[in-house]
C-alpha cells in the first residue's frame, strides 16, 4: 500500500486531530495520537509528530498539510524526500521575486489554479497594506477582497486546470506532483515572458516535492524553467510573490465554485468531506456519472462514497 510520511509540529497535530474528529477511530497504535479514515485514505499520527497517509488517496490528502509540516519524508514510491540542497537566500524577502502557489488540490469539486506573480520591493508596503499576507491566515470573503484590490497592481499568470482535462490527465498517470510541476513551470513562463525582460531576483516554488523529483516531473517538457529557480516550504512567509500567488489562486479557484455551482443548479461544497459525498450523490441521481467528470476530480474516493449513497 502507498504511504507517505510527514513531519509536524504538535501544534499541527492537534489541528488534524479537530480536523478529522468525525472519521476518528477508536484504536490507535502503540505511541499513536490518532487514527482515521478518511477519502480511502488512513491517517495516522504519532507523538514524535511523524503523521502517515495510506491509501489510493494518501497524497491526495497529505498535500493538505505538506504547507504546515516539513517536507514529507516518504513518497508513495517508497524513496526519500528530502529538502532542496541550496536553501533560498537568507536575503530572499527583500529581492524582486517570482513566487508561485496552487490551490485546489485537497477538494473534490472544481479544478486546479496555479498562479506565479511578480513582486519588487517597491511594492511591499503597498501589497501589505492591501491586506497581503500568509492566505491561510484568511477566510475566502478577506482573499476576494484583496484579490481584487491586487490584480492590477503586479504581473502575474493564472493557470486553470478545469476537471475533464484533470481527469483526463490523471487517467494517463500524471499523479499530484507531476500536475503541480507542469503548471508551476508553465505559469512560471508565461510571466517571464509576460515580463518581457525585466529583471529578477529569483523564482520562489511553494515547495512540494524534492528538486531532483520536480525536474524528472517536467522530463520531456519543451520549455523548462532552471535558472535562479529556488524551492522553500513555507514560502509564503518567505517573499510577499508567493503569498500574492496564493491569494490569486485561492480568488480564482472560488470564482470557478461559483460558476460551476450555477452550471450545477446546486451549491458545490469545498474540500472533500461528508459533505461532498452527499452533493456528489444528489448530482449523480439527476446529471449522471458522466457529466460529473466536467465538475470534479473523479479518483477522490468521494466518487464511490457517493455511488454508494445514491444507489448506483
Amino acid at each position: 500500500m502507498a504511504n507517505t510520511v510527514i513531519s509536524v509540529a504538535n501544534s499541527v497535530l492537534n489541528e488534524m486531530k479537530n480536523y478529522y474528529s468525525a472519521s476518528l477511530q477508536p484504536k490507535t497504535p502503540q505511541g499513536g495520537v490518532f487514527l482515521a479514515k478518511v477519502n480511502g485514505c488512513t491517517v495516522t499520527a504519532y507523538k514524535s509528530g511523524k503523521v502517515m497517509f495510506q491509501g489510493a488517496n494518501g497524497e491526495v490528502e497529505a498535500a493538505k498539510w505538506v504547507k504546515s509540516s516539513n517536507i514529507p519524508k516518504q513518497t508513495p514510491k517508497g524513496k526519500q524526500v528530502h529538502s532542496s540542497n541550496k536553501a533560498p537566500s537568507s536575503t530572499i524577502s527583500s529581492l524582486a521575486v517570482i513566487g508561485s502557489d496552487e490551490v485546489g488540490t485537497g477538494d473534490y469539486f472544481g479544478p486546479m489554479t496555479v498562479v506565479a506573480s511578480f513582486v519588487e520591493p517597491s511594492q511591499f508596503e503597498l501589497l501589505k497594506e492591501l491586506g497581503v499576507k500568509d492566505s491561510k491566515a484568511l477566510n475566502d470573503d478577506q482573499i476576494c477582497e484583496i484579490a481584487k484590490n491586487i490584480l492590477h497592481v503586479v504581473p502575474y499568470s493564472l493557470l486553470i486546470l478545469h476537471n475533464e482535462k484533470y481527469n483526463e490527465m490523471q487517467a494517463k498517470g500524471y499523479n499530484l506532483n507531476k500536475l503541480k510541476a507542469v503548471l508551476h513551470n508553465k505559469a512560471i513562463a508565461n510571466l517571464i515572458q509576460k515580463l518581457n525582460g525585466k529583471h529578477y531576483d529569483a523564482i520562489l516554488i511553494d515547495q512540494f516535492t524534492p528538486p531532483s523529483s520536480y525536474y524528472g516531473y517536467l522530463k520531456g517538457t519543451k520549455v523548462v524553467i532552471r535558472e535562479k529557480v529556488e524551492f522553500a516550504t513555507k514560502a509564503e512567509g518567505l517573499h510577499l510573490s508567493v503569498a500574492v500567488s496564493s491569494i490569486l489562486a485561492r480568488y480564482a479557484f472560488l470564482q470557478q465554485m461559483d460558476q460551476l455551482s450555477e452550471k450545477a443548479g446546486m451549491t458545490l461544497p469545498k474540500g472533500a468531506g461528508a459533505k461532498v459525498d452527499q452533493v456528489a450523490a444528489k448530482f449523480m441521481k439527476t446529471k449522471g456519472i458522466e457529466t460529473l467528470k466536467g465538475f470534479a476530480k473523479l479518483h477522490f474516493a468521494n466518487t464511490d462514497k457517493a455511488k454508494n449513497i445514491a444507489g448506483i
